[in-house]
Protein backbone atom coordinates (compact mmCIF):
# COMPACT_ATOMS: atom_id res chain seq x y z
CA UNK A 1 0.00 0.00 0.00
CA UNK A 2 2.57 2.15 -1.03
CA UNK A 3 3.89 3.39 2.54
CA UNK A 4 0.72 4.44 3.81
CA UNK A 5 -1.04 4.01 7.19
CA UNK A 6 -4.53 3.61 6.57
CA UNK A 7 -6.92 5.19 8.91
CA UNK A 8 -10.20 4.28 10.15
CA UNK A 9 -13.13 4.45 7.27
CA UNK A 10 -14.28 7.72 9.14
CA UNK A 11 -10.73 9.62 7.65
CA UNK A 12 -11.89 9.45 4.29
CA UNK A 13 -13.77 12.57 3.36
CA UNK A 14 -13.30 16.30 2.69
CA UNK A 15 -9.96 16.52 0.42
CA UNK A 16 -11.78 20.64 0.81
CA UNK A 17 -10.81 23.84 1.64
CA UNK A 18 -11.26 23.93 5.32
CA UNK A 19 -9.00 24.39 8.19
CA UNK A 20 -8.04 24.70 11.79
CA UNK A 21 -9.64 22.34 14.46
CA UNK A 22 -11.99 23.39 17.06
CA UNK A 23 -15.35 22.52 18.19
CA UNK A 24 -17.42 23.76 20.25
CA UNK A 25 -21.10 22.82 22.23
CA UNK A 26 -24.67 22.41 21.43
CA UNK A 27 -26.25 24.23 18.47
CA UNK A 28 -28.58 23.31 15.61
CA UNK A 29 -28.31 20.20 13.12
CA UNK A 30 -28.96 19.62 9.82
CA UNK A 31 -29.02 17.27 6.58
CA UNK A 32 -28.38 17.49 3.38
CA UNK A 33 -30.23 18.02 0.50
CA UNK A 34 -33.92 18.45 1.23
CA UNK A 35 -34.19 20.47 4.28
CA UNK A 36 -37.03 20.08 6.65
CA UNK A 37 -38.70 21.09 10.16
CA UNK A 38 -38.88 19.15 12.86
CA UNK A 39 -42.20 18.75 14.21
CA UNK A 40 -41.32 18.06 17.64
CA UNK A 41 -37.94 20.45 17.90
CA UNK A 42 -38.42 23.06 15.63
CA UNK A 43 -34.51 22.43 14.44
CA UNK A 44 -33.51 22.30 10.42
CA UNK A 45 -32.80 19.03 9.52
CA UNK A 46 -32.06 17.27 5.63
CA UNK A 47 -31.05 14.10 4.59
CA UNK A 48 -28.36 13.27 3.02
CA UNK A 49 -29.60 10.26 0.84
CA UNK A 50 -26.52 8.09 2.02
CA UNK A 51 -28.09 4.58 1.34
CA UNK A 52 -27.50 3.74 5.06
CA UNK A 53 -29.94 6.11 6.69
CA UNK A 54 -30.36 10.12 6.50
CA UNK A 55 -27.36 11.36 9.01
CA UNK A 56 -27.89 14.26 10.89
CA UNK A 57 -25.38 17.27 9.75
CA UNK A 58 -24.20 19.12 13.17
CA UNK A 59 -24.15 22.74 12.30
CA UNK A 60 -21.66 23.40 15.61
CA UNK A 61 -19.15 25.88 15.07
CA UNK A 62 -15.90 23.86 14.65
CA UNK A 63 -12.61 25.02 12.56
CA UNK A 64 -9.95 23.18 10.61
CA UNK A 65 -6.64 24.12 9.34
CA UNK A 66 -6.09 23.96 6.07
CA UNK A 67 -3.10 24.87 3.31
CA UNK A 68 -3.87 25.55 -0.31
CA UNK A 69 -1.33 24.29 -3.03
CA UNK A 70 -2.57 27.51 -4.75
CA UNK A 71 -2.42 31.45 -3.94
CA UNK A 72 -5.58 33.08 -2.52
CA UNK A 73 -4.09 36.52 -2.74
CA UNK A 74 -8.25 37.48 -2.11
CA UNK A 75 -8.46 35.52 0.75
CA UNK A 76 -10.50 37.35 3.61
CA UNK A 77 -10.45 34.84 6.13
CA UNK A 78 -14.11 33.45 5.30
CA UNK A 79 -15.52 37.21 5.84
CA UNK A 80 -16.93 37.43 2.42
CA UNK A 81 -20.73 37.13 1.76
CA UNK A 82 -19.78 33.52 0.58
CA UNK A 83 -17.84 32.67 3.29
CA UNK A 84 -20.02 34.00 5.93
CA UNK A 85 -23.34 31.99 4.53
CA UNK A 86 -20.95 28.97 4.44
CA UNK A 87 -20.23 29.14 8.13
CA UNK A 88 -23.75 29.76 8.64
CA UNK A 89 -25.21 26.51 6.89
CA UNK A 90 -22.16 23.89 8.23
CA UNK A 91 -20.86 25.60 10.91
CA UNK A 92 -17.28 25.29 9.34
CA UNK A 93 -14.63 27.98 9.33
CA UNK A 94 -11.19 27.44 7.69
CA UNK A 95 -7.77 28.73 9.17
CA UNK A 96 -6.53 28.74 5.56
CA UNK A 97 -3.16 29.00 4.99
CA UNK A 98 -2.04 29.39 1.16
CA UNK A 99 1.19 29.01 -1.22
CA UNK A 100 2.69 31.92 -2.71
CA UNK A 101 4.24 31.55 -6.21
CA UNK A 102 6.08 28.69 -6.68
CA UNK A 103 5.94 27.35 -3.22
CA UNK A 104 3.90 24.95 -2.85
CA UNK A 105 6.41 22.53 -3.10
CA UNK A 106 8.87 23.56 -0.59
CA UNK A 107 5.95 24.52 1.82
CA UNK A 108 5.10 20.93 1.50
CA UNK A 109 8.29 18.90 2.45
CA UNK A 110 8.68 21.66 5.06
CA UNK A 111 5.72 20.13 6.42
CA UNK A 112 7.08 16.52 5.73
CA UNK A 113 10.20 16.83 7.93
CA UNK A 114 8.11 18.33 10.49
CA UNK A 115 5.37 15.76 10.64
CA UNK A 116 3.09 18.65 11.53
CA UNK A 117 0.05 19.18 8.70
CA UNK A 118 -3.15 21.12 8.72
CA UNK A 119 -5.76 18.70 8.52
CA UNK A 120 -7.54 19.59 5.12
CA UNK A 121 -4.91 20.01 2.63
CA UNK A 122 -5.28 20.49 -1.43
CA UNK A 123 -1.39 19.70 -2.19
CA UNK A 124 -1.37 20.12 -5.91
CA UNK A 125 1.73 18.13 -7.39
CA UNK A 126 2.87 16.91 -4.14
CA UNK A 127 0.14 14.20 -3.50
CA UNK A 128 2.52 11.27 -3.24
CA UNK A 129 5.25 12.50 -1.55
CA UNK A 130 2.36 12.70 1.49
CA UNK A 131 1.14 9.75 0.79
CA UNK A 132 4.89 8.05 0.74
CA UNK A 133 5.05 9.91 4.04
CA UNK A 134 2.08 8.16 5.37
CA UNK A 135 0.21 11.50 6.02
CA UNK A 136 -2.88 11.32 4.31
CA UNK A 137 -6.05 9.52 5.01
CA UNK A 138 -8.09 7.06 3.13
CA UNK A 139 -11.25 8.87 2.42
CA UNK A 140 -12.62 5.80 0.73
CA UNK A 141 -15.03 4.62 2.78
CA UNK A 142 -16.10 7.98 4.39
CA UNK A 143 -16.98 8.82 0.66
CA UNK A 144 -19.35 6.02 0.45
CA UNK A 145 -21.35 6.39 4.24
CA UNK A 146 -21.12 10.19 4.59
CA UNK A 147 -21.06 11.84 0.95
CA UNK A 148 -24.13 11.17 -1.49
CA UNK A 149 -23.22 14.53 -3.29
CA UNK A 150 -19.76 13.83 -4.05
CA UNK A 151 -20.89 9.76 -5.16
CA UNK A 152 -23.52 11.21 -7.08
CA UNK A 153 -21.60 13.65 -9.36
CA UNK A 154 -18.85 11.19 -10.07
CA UNK A 155 -21.07 8.70 -10.86
CA UNK A 156 -19.11 6.53 -12.94
CA UNK A 157 -15.48 8.07 -12.55
CA UNK A 158 -15.00 7.10 -9.26
CA UNK A 159 -12.35 4.43 -10.30
CA UNK A 160 -10.22 7.85 -11.09
CA UNK A 161 -10.33 9.04 -7.50
CA UNK A 162 -8.12 5.98 -6.89
CA UNK A 163 -4.34 6.35 -6.13
CA UNK A 164 -2.76 4.31 -8.10
CA UNK A 165 -2.92 0.40 -9.36
CA UNK A 166 -1.14 -0.97 -6.32
CA UNK A 167 -2.62 1.46 -4.27
CA UNK A 168 -6.52 1.91 -5.46
CA UNK A 169 -6.98 4.65 -1.61
CA UNK A 170 -8.79 7.32 -2.11
CA UNK A 171 -6.54 10.59 -0.83
CA UNK A 172 -7.55 13.20 -2.46
CA UNK A 173 -10.77 14.03 -3.91
CA UNK A 174 -10.44 16.49 -7.26
CA UNK A 175 -11.91 19.60 -7.11
CA UNK A 176 -9.49 21.45 -9.11
CA UNK A 177 -11.23 20.01 -12.54
CA UNK A 178 -15.19 20.09 -13.20
CA UNK A 179 -17.21 17.04 -13.88
CA UNK A 180 -19.37 16.34 -17.32
CA UNK A 181 -17.63 20.07 -18.24
CA UNK A 182 -18.27 21.54 -21.53
CA UNK A 183 -16.24 24.12 -22.95
CA UNK A 184 -18.09 27.28 -24.70
CA UNK A 185 -15.09 29.26 -25.06
CA UNK A 186 -11.41 29.50 -25.71
CA UNK A 187 -9.03 31.01 -23.36
CA UNK A 188 -5.87 30.24 -24.60
CA UNK A 189 -4.39 29.54 -28.06
CA UNK A 190 -2.15 32.18 -29.65
CA UNK A 191 -3.53 36.11 -28.42
CA UNK A 192 -4.21 39.09 -30.56
CA UNK A 193 -5.30 42.62 -29.74
CA UNK A 194 -8.92 43.15 -31.48
CA UNK A 195 -7.51 46.12 -33.05
CA UNK A 196 -4.77 44.60 -34.88
CA UNK A 197 -7.11 42.36 -36.36
CA UNK A 198 -9.77 45.06 -37.26
CA UNK A 199 -7.35 47.37 -38.81
CA UNK A 200 -5.34 44.52 -40.84
CA UNK A 201 -9.25 43.24 -41.76
CA UNK A 202 -9.52 40.53 -39.89
CA UNK A 203 -6.93 38.12 -41.56
CA UNK A 204 -6.99 34.70 -40.87
CA UNK A 205 -4.75 33.54 -38.24
CA UNK A 206 -4.39 29.69 -38.27
CA UNK A 207 -0.43 29.03 -38.63
CA UNK A 208 2.73 30.99 -37.03
CA UNK A 209 3.66 32.98 -40.03
CA UNK A 210 -0.19 34.50 -39.88
CA UNK A 211 0.40 35.20 -36.94
CA UNK A 212 4.03 36.79 -37.40
CA UNK A 213 2.59 38.76 -40.47
CA UNK A 214 -0.32 40.66 -38.73
CA UNK A 215 2.18 41.44 -35.75
CA UNK A 216 5.07 42.47 -38.27
CA UNK A 217 2.38 44.46 -40.53
CA UNK A 218 0.45 46.36 -37.76
CA UNK A 219 4.27 47.31 -35.61
CA UNK A 220 4.87 49.05 -39.04
CA UNK A 221 2.28 50.91 -38.81
CA UNK A 222 2.31 51.77 -35.16
CA UNK A 223 5.71 52.05 -33.12
CA UNK A 224 3.97 53.53 -30.17
CA UNK A 225 1.20 52.82 -28.60
CA UNK A 226 -0.34 56.01 -26.47
CA UNK A 227 3.29 57.68 -26.70
CA UNK A 228 5.34 54.24 -25.41
CA UNK A 229 7.04 51.99 -27.83
CA UNK A 230 4.86 49.02 -29.33
CA UNK A 231 5.83 45.46 -28.25
CA UNK A 232 4.97 43.10 -31.17
CA UNK A 233 4.87 39.91 -28.93
CA UNK A 234 5.51 39.26 -24.94
CA UNK A 235 5.93 35.97 -23.03
CA UNK A 236 6.13 35.18 -19.39
CA UNK A 237 9.06 33.64 -18.18
CA UNK A 238 8.81 34.39 -14.42
CA UNK A 239 9.70 30.43 -13.10
CA UNK A 240 7.29 28.18 -13.12
CA UNK A 241 5.11 30.27 -15.89
CA UNK A 242 7.71 29.69 -18.46
CA UNK A 243 6.09 26.39 -19.10
CA UNK A 244 2.59 28.03 -19.46
CA UNK A 245 3.61 30.58 -22.28
CA UNK A 246 7.04 29.59 -23.58
CA UNK A 247 7.35 25.55 -23.45
CA UNK A 248 3.61 23.95 -23.19
CA UNK A 249 2.98 26.21 -26.60
CA UNK A 250 5.37 24.07 -29.01
CA UNK A 251 3.12 21.04 -28.18
CA UNK A 252 0.19 22.42 -28.97
CA UNK A 253 1.57 24.28 -31.94
CA UNK A 254 2.70 20.98 -32.96
CA UNK A 255 -0.34 19.04 -32.94
CA UNK A 256 0.11 17.26 -29.21
CA UNK A 257 -1.84 17.43 -26.36
CA UNK A 258 -0.70 19.59 -23.12
CA UNK A 259 0.29 16.20 -20.87
CA UNK A 260 2.83 18.54 -18.65
CA UNK A 261 6.76 17.91 -19.13
CA UNK A 262 5.63 15.09 -21.22
CA UNK A 263 4.20 13.88 -24.82
CA UNK A 264 2.59 10.19 -24.88
CA UNK A 265 2.37 8.16 -27.44
CA UNK A 266 -1.35 7.80 -27.52
CA UNK A 267 -0.97 4.03 -29.35
CA UNK A 268 1.64 2.59 -26.94
CA UNK A 269 1.24 4.90 -23.76
CA UNK A 270 5.07 5.42 -23.95
CA UNK A 271 6.24 9.01 -22.23
CA UNK A 272 9.31 11.32 -22.85
CA UNK A 273 10.17 14.79 -22.52
CA UNK A 274 8.53 16.44 -25.51
CA UNK A 275 11.31 18.85 -26.36
CA UNK A 276 12.77 15.38 -27.56
CA UNK A 277 9.70 15.93 -30.53
CA UNK A 278 12.04 17.01 -34.01
CA UNK A 279 8.69 19.45 -34.37
CA UNK A 280 9.18 20.76 -31.54
CA UNK A 281 12.59 22.12 -32.14
CA UNK A 282 11.35 23.92 -35.49
CA UNK A 283 9.01 25.83 -32.94
CA UNK A 284 11.58 27.33 -30.76
CA UNK A 285 13.36 28.14 -33.82
CA UNK A 286 10.76 30.28 -34.89
CA UNK A 287 10.91 32.13 -31.56
CA UNK A 288 14.55 31.92 -31.84
CA UNK A 289 13.49 34.33 -35.57
CA UNK A 290 10.61 36.17 -33.86
CA UNK A 291 13.55 37.66 -31.39
CA UNK A 292 16.75 38.24 -33.89
CA UNK A 293 13.87 40.22 -35.82
CA UNK A 294 12.94 42.23 -32.68
CA UNK A 295 9.20 41.13 -32.74
CA UNK A 296 9.64 39.06 -29.42
CA UNK A 297 10.10 41.49 -26.30
CA UNK A 298 14.08 41.70 -25.19
CA UNK A 299 13.07 41.46 -21.65
CA UNK A 300 10.71 38.16 -22.11
CA UNK A 301 13.89 36.35 -19.95
CA UNK A 302 14.77 38.80 -17.36
CA UNK A 303 11.36 40.26 -16.54
CA UNK A 304 9.36 39.62 -13.70
CA UNK A 305 5.52 38.24 -13.36
CA UNK A 306 4.23 42.03 -12.17
CA UNK A 307 6.34 43.41 -15.23
CA UNK A 308 4.44 41.37 -17.51
CA UNK A 309 1.22 42.15 -16.23
CA UNK A 310 2.14 45.94 -16.43
CA UNK A 311 3.39 45.62 -19.90
CA UNK A 312 -0.02 44.05 -20.92
CA UNK A 313 -2.29 46.70 -18.71
CA UNK A 314 -0.61 49.74 -20.76
CA UNK A 315 -2.15 48.26 -24.40
CA UNK A 316 0.68 48.42 -26.45
CA UNK A 317 1.19 44.58 -26.07
CA UNK A 318 -0.11 43.56 -29.74
CA UNK A 319 0.32 39.33 -29.04
CA UNK A 320 0.40 36.87 -26.42
CA UNK A 321 0.90 32.71 -25.94
CA UNK A 322 -1.01 32.25 -23.21
CA UNK A 323 -3.94 31.44 -21.30
CA UNK A 324 -6.20 34.22 -19.74
CA UNK A 325 -6.00 33.55 -16.12
CA UNK A 326 -2.18 34.06 -16.29
CA UNK A 327 -2.94 37.56 -18.23
CA UNK A 328 -6.79 37.96 -17.07
CA UNK A 329 -5.97 40.91 -14.70
CA UNK A 330 -3.97 43.01 -17.06
CA UNK A 331 -6.77 42.45 -19.06
CA UNK A 332 -9.09 43.47 -16.66
CA UNK A 333 -6.93 46.99 -16.44
CA UNK A 334 -7.75 47.60 -19.98
CA UNK A 335 -11.50 46.91 -19.73
CA UNK A 336 -11.56 49.41 -16.44
CA UNK A 337 -9.46 52.02 -18.81
CA UNK A 338 -12.18 51.02 -21.61
CA UNK A 339 -9.61 50.10 -23.89
CA UNK A 340 -11.67 47.04 -25.09
CA UNK A 341 -9.87 47.31 -28.49
CA UNK A 342 -6.40 46.27 -26.73
CA UNK A 343 -8.14 42.90 -25.17
CA UNK A 344 -7.42 40.18 -26.95
CA UNK A 345 -8.97 37.36 -29.51
CA UNK A 346 -7.62 33.81 -29.87
CA UNK A 347 -7.07 31.25 -32.34
CA UNK A 348 -5.24 27.61 -33.19
CA UNK A 349 -2.11 28.97 -34.16
CA UNK A 350 0.27 26.00 -35.40
CA UNK A 351 3.58 25.72 -37.17
CA UNK A 352 1.89 25.00 -40.57
CA UNK A 353 -1.73 23.15 -41.46
CA UNK A 354 -0.60 19.86 -41.39
CA UNK A 355 -1.28 20.00 -37.27
CA UNK A 356 -4.19 20.65 -35.36
CA UNK A 357 -4.29 22.71 -31.87
CA UNK A 358 -5.24 19.72 -29.47
CA UNK A 359 -6.68 22.26 -26.59
CA UNK A 360 -10.46 21.13 -26.60
CA UNK A 361 -9.04 16.76 -27.00
CA UNK A 362 -11.48 14.84 -24.33
CA UNK A 363 -9.92 13.95 -21.34
CA UNK A 364 -12.36 12.74 -19.35
CA UNK A 365 -13.94 13.36 -16.26
CA UNK A 366 -13.31 13.15 -12.31
CA UNK A 367 -9.47 13.27 -12.21
CA UNK A 368 -7.24 16.19 -11.12
CA UNK A 369 -5.58 17.83 -8.05
CA UNK A 370 -7.92 17.38 -5.09
CA UNK A 371 -8.42 17.99 -1.87
CA UNK A 372 -8.08 15.48 1.37
CA UNK A 373 -8.01 14.97 5.19
CA UNK A 374 -4.20 14.48 7.10
CA UNK A 375 -3.32 12.42 9.82
CA UNK A 376 -3.81 15.39 11.77
CA UNK A 377 -7.25 15.26 11.45
CA UNK A 378 -9.00 13.81 14.68
CA UNK A 379 -11.11 10.28 13.86
CA UNK A 380 -13.90 12.09 15.63
CA UNK A 381 -13.84 14.94 13.21
CA UNK A 382 -13.36 13.06 10.00
CA UNK A 383 -17.80 12.39 9.67
CA UNK A 384 -17.98 16.29 10.13
CA UNK A 385 -15.54 17.22 7.56
CA UNK A 386 -16.74 14.99 4.98
CA UNK A 387 -20.03 16.14 5.36
CA UNK A 388 -18.83 19.56 5.01
CA UNK A 389 -17.30 18.52 1.70
CA UNK A 390 -20.44 16.67 0.59
CA UNK A 391 -22.63 20.09 1.34
CA UNK A 392 -20.18 22.08 -0.68
CA UNK A 393 -21.01 19.64 -3.79
CA UNK A 394 -24.76 20.08 -2.57
CA UNK A 395 -27.18 21.74 -5.30
CA UNK A 396 -27.48 24.45 -3.00
CA UNK A 397 -23.51 24.88 -2.38
CA UNK A 398 -22.45 25.35 -5.98
CA UNK A 399 -25.21 27.44 -6.52
CA UNK A 400 -23.69 29.46 -3.73
CA UNK A 401 -20.26 28.88 -4.53
CA UNK A 402 -20.79 29.64 -8.32
CA UNK A 403 -23.28 32.37 -8.18
CA UNK A 404 -23.61 33.93 -4.43
CA UNK A 405 -26.36 35.00 -2.72
CA UNK A 406 -29.62 35.56 -4.68
CA UNK A 407 -31.11 39.26 -4.15
CA UNK A 408 -27.44 40.14 -3.93
CA UNK A 409 -24.69 38.69 -6.67
CA UNK A 410 -27.83 37.37 -8.96
CA UNK A 411 -31.89 37.33 -9.34
CA UNK A 412 -34.42 34.97 -9.97
CA UNK A 413 -36.05 36.01 -13.24
CA UNK A 414 -39.00 33.98 -14.31
CA UNK A 415 -37.15 31.13 -12.60
CA UNK A 416 -34.08 31.70 -14.10
CA UNK A 417 -31.00 33.02 -12.27
CA UNK A 418 -29.87 36.48 -13.64
CA UNK A 419 -26.96 38.11 -12.97
CA UNK A 420 -27.77 42.25 -12.89
CA UNK A 421 -25.34 43.86 -15.09
CA UNK A 422 -24.25 46.82 -12.63
CA UNK A 423 -22.95 42.96 -10.74
CA UNK A 424 -21.23 41.62 -13.77
CA UNK A 425 -19.45 45.28 -14.43
CA UNK A 426 -18.59 45.26 -11.55
CA UNK A 427 -17.01 41.16 -11.98
CA UNK A 428 -15.42 41.92 -15.08
CA UNK A 429 -14.06 45.23 -14.46
CA UNK A 430 -12.94 45.25 -10.65
CA UNK A 431 -12.61 41.42 -10.35
CA UNK A 432 -9.93 40.57 -7.47
CA UNK A 433 -12.39 43.48 -5.44
CA UNK A 434 -15.40 41.72 -5.90
CA UNK A 435 -13.99 38.05 -5.01
CA UNK A 436 -12.84 39.44 -1.98
CA UNK A 437 -16.10 40.70 -1.35
CA UNK A 438 -17.96 38.45 -2.35
CA UNK A 439 -16.32 34.87 -2.05
CA UNK A 440 -17.75 33.47 -5.50
CA UNK A 441 -15.33 31.15 -6.67
CA UNK A 442 -13.17 31.65 -3.76
CA UNK A 443 -13.99 28.03 -2.37
CA UNK A 444 -13.32 26.02 -5.62
CA UNK A 445 -10.63 23.79 -3.82
CA UNK A 446 -13.05 22.30 -1.64
CA UNK A 447 -15.94 21.97 -3.86
CA UNK A 448 -16.46 19.10 -5.84
CA UNK A 449 -18.75 20.92 -8.47
CA UNK A 450 -20.75 20.37 -11.84
CA UNK A 451 -18.80 21.46 -14.84
CA UNK A 452 -20.35 24.37 -17.50
CA UNK A 453 -22.97 23.50 -19.59
CA UNK A 454 -24.58 21.17 -16.91
CA UNK A 455 -27.82 22.50 -15.44
CA UNK A 456 -30.12 21.47 -12.09
CA UNK A 457 -33.28 20.17 -11.33
CA UNK A 458 -34.83 23.66 -11.78
CA UNK A 459 -33.03 23.79 -15.72
CA UNK A 460 -30.67 26.35 -14.29
CA UNK A 461 -26.86 26.06 -15.35
CA UNK A 462 -24.65 25.73 -12.34
CA UNK A 463 -22.25 27.80 -13.56
CA UNK A 464 -22.10 30.96 -14.63
CA UNK A 465 -20.40 30.26 -18.15
CA UNK A 466 -22.58 29.20 -20.67
CA UNK A 467 -23.34 30.64 -23.99
CA UNK A 468 -25.60 33.20 -23.56
CA UNK A 469 -23.76 34.68 -20.53
CA UNK A 470 -20.45 34.65 -22.05
CA UNK A 471 -21.59 36.60 -25.48
CA UNK A 472 -23.64 39.26 -23.30
CA UNK A 473 -20.37 40.20 -21.99
CA UNK A 474 -18.66 40.45 -24.20
CA UNK A 475 -17.50 44.10 -25.64
CA UNK A 476 -18.70 45.38 -28.89
CA UNK A 477 -15.04 45.61 -29.92
CA UNK A 478 -15.31 41.42 -29.52
CA UNK A 479 -18.23 41.27 -30.78
CA UNK A 480 -17.68 42.81 -33.89
CA UNK A 481 -14.24 40.70 -34.27
CA UNK A 482 -16.42 37.37 -33.67
CA UNK A 483 -18.86 38.15 -36.36
CA UNK A 484 -16.04 38.75 -38.76
CA UNK A 485 -14.57 35.56 -38.15
CA UNK A 486 -18.31 34.13 -38.33
CA UNK A 487 -18.10 33.12 -34.35
CA UNK A 488 -19.98 33.15 -31.45
CA UNK A 489 -17.45 32.31 -29.41
CA UNK A 490 -13.43 32.07 -29.90
CA UNK A 491 -13.61 28.22 -29.40
CA UNK A 492 -15.76 28.00 -32.51
CA UNK A 493 -12.10 28.57 -34.65
CA UNK A 494 -10.81 25.73 -32.66
CA UNK A 495 -10.99 22.04 -33.37
CA UNK A 496 -13.52 20.46 -31.30
CA UNK A 497 -12.89 17.21 -29.20
CA UNK A 498 -14.71 15.20 -31.74
CA UNK A 499 -11.96 15.31 -34.06
CA UNK A 500 -9.77 13.63 -31.40
CA UNK A 501 -9.87 10.52 -29.87
CA UNK A 502 -10.53 10.06 -25.97
CA UNK A 503 -7.21 10.07 -24.06
CA UNK A 504 -7.26 7.29 -22.22
CA UNK A 505 -4.62 8.43 -19.15
CA UNK A 506 -6.61 11.92 -18.76
CA UNK A 507 -4.28 14.96 -18.78
CA UNK A 508 -0.92 13.52 -17.45
CA UNK A 509 -0.19 16.85 -15.32
CA UNK A 510 -3.14 15.88 -13.38
CA UNK A 511 -1.54 12.53 -11.96
CA UNK A 512 0.64 12.20 -8.99
CA UNK A 513 3.53 11.48 -9.64
CA UNK A 514 6.48 9.09 -8.67
CA UNK A 515 7.78 10.63 -5.25
CA UNK A 516 10.73 8.39 -5.08
CA UNK A 517 14.49 9.80 -5.87
CA UNK A 518 15.24 7.29 -8.68
CA UNK A 519 12.47 9.40 -10.15
CA UNK A 520 12.16 12.91 -9.21
CA UNK A 521 15.99 13.33 -8.93
CA UNK A 522 16.31 13.21 -12.59
CA UNK A 523 13.07 15.01 -13.06
CA UNK A 524 14.49 17.93 -11.68
CA UNK A 525 17.88 17.68 -13.56
CA UNK A 526 15.76 17.83 -17.03
CA UNK A 527 13.90 20.90 -15.70
CA UNK A 528 17.06 22.77 -15.12
CA UNK A 529 18.18 21.63 -18.34
CA UNK A 530 15.34 22.59 -20.08
CA UNK A 531 14.73 26.23 -18.22
CA UNK A 532 18.72 27.21 -19.16
CA UNK A 533 19.01 25.74 -22.69
CA UNK A 534 15.74 27.08 -23.82
CA UNK A 535 15.39 30.60 -23.68
CA UNK A 536 19.57 30.31 -24.26
CA UNK A 537 18.47 28.90 -27.72
CA UNK A 538 15.69 31.60 -28.29
CA UNK A 539 17.83 34.27 -27.83
CA UNK A 540 20.70 33.04 -29.62
CA UNK A 541 22.10 34.29 -33.11
CA UNK A 542 20.15 32.24 -35.47
CA UNK A 543 23.74 29.98 -36.49
CA UNK A 544 24.04 29.42 -33.00
CA UNK A 545 20.24 27.84 -32.06
CA UNK A 546 21.26 24.32 -33.57
CA UNK A 547 24.22 23.82 -31.60
CA UNK A 548 22.58 24.82 -28.15
CA UNK A 549 19.20 22.60 -28.86
CA UNK A 550 21.27 19.51 -29.89
CA UNK A 551 23.20 20.15 -26.97
CA UNK A 552 20.46 19.87 -24.79
CA UNK A 553 19.07 17.24 -26.48
CA UNK A 554 22.11 15.34 -25.73
CA UNK A 555 21.73 16.27 -21.93
CA UNK A 556 18.41 15.10 -21.46
CA UNK A 557 19.85 11.54 -22.68
CA UNK A 558 22.15 11.37 -19.17
CA UNK A 559 21.40 11.78 -15.70
CA UNK A 560 18.89 8.62 -15.34
CA UNK A 561 16.62 10.93 -17.51
CA UNK A 562 15.88 7.95 -19.94
CA UNK A 563 14.84 5.65 -16.67
CA UNK A 564 12.59 8.60 -15.83
CA UNK A 565 10.58 8.64 -18.49
CA UNK A 566 10.41 5.08 -18.21
CA UNK A 567 8.74 5.16 -14.83
CA UNK A 568 6.59 7.69 -16.08
CA UNK A 569 5.79 5.12 -18.94
CA UNK A 570 4.61 2.69 -16.47
CA UNK A 571 2.41 5.07 -14.28
CA UNK A 572 0.48 6.28 -17.76
CA UNK A 573 0.00 2.46 -18.68
CA UNK A 574 -1.33 1.57 -14.91
CA UNK A 575 -3.73 4.44 -14.59
CA UNK A 576 -4.92 3.62 -17.94
CA UNK A 577 -5.40 -0.29 -16.68
CA UNK A 578 -6.92 1.05 -13.46
CA UNK A 579 -9.36 3.47 -15.20
CA UNK A 580 -10.29 0.89 -17.16
CA UNK A 581 -14.21 1.77 -18.70
CA UNK A 582 -14.34 4.64 -16.92
CA UNK A 583 -13.18 7.10 -19.86
CA UNK A 584 -15.30 10.05 -21.03
CA UNK A 585 -18.17 9.52 -22.99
Amino acid sequence: MKGKTKKMAALLMTSTLVVAAGCGGGGTTKTADAPAKSSDTGTETTTTGADNAAATVSTDPITFTFFGGDASPNWNNMQDAVGKKITEKTGVSLNAEFAVSGTDQQKIALMIASGEYPQIIFPKGETSKLVEAGAMVDLTDLIDKYAPNIKKIYGPYMNRLRYSKDDPSIYTIPTNSMVDNTYFDAGGGFELQLDVLKELGYPEIRTTEDFEKALKDYYAKHPTIDGQPTIPLLLNADDWKIMITVTNPAVYATGGPDDGEFYIDPETYEAKLHYKRPEEKEYFRWLNHMYNTGLLDKETFTQKNDQYLAKIASGRVLGLIDQNWDYGEAENSLKSAGKYERTYGHFPVTLSEEYKDHSFVDIGNGSGYGVGFTTAMKEEDQIRAIQFLDWMASDEGQILNNWGIEGEQYTMENGKRVIPQDVQDRKNNDNANFTKETGIGMYAPVTVRYGDGVKDSTDNYYTTNYPEQITANYSEPMKEALKAYKATTWKDLFPGKDEFPVKAWGAAYNLPSPSSPDFTVPFQKSQDIVRKAIPAAIVATPDQFEGIYDQMLTDLEGSDIPKMEAMYTELIKNTVDTWGGTEAK
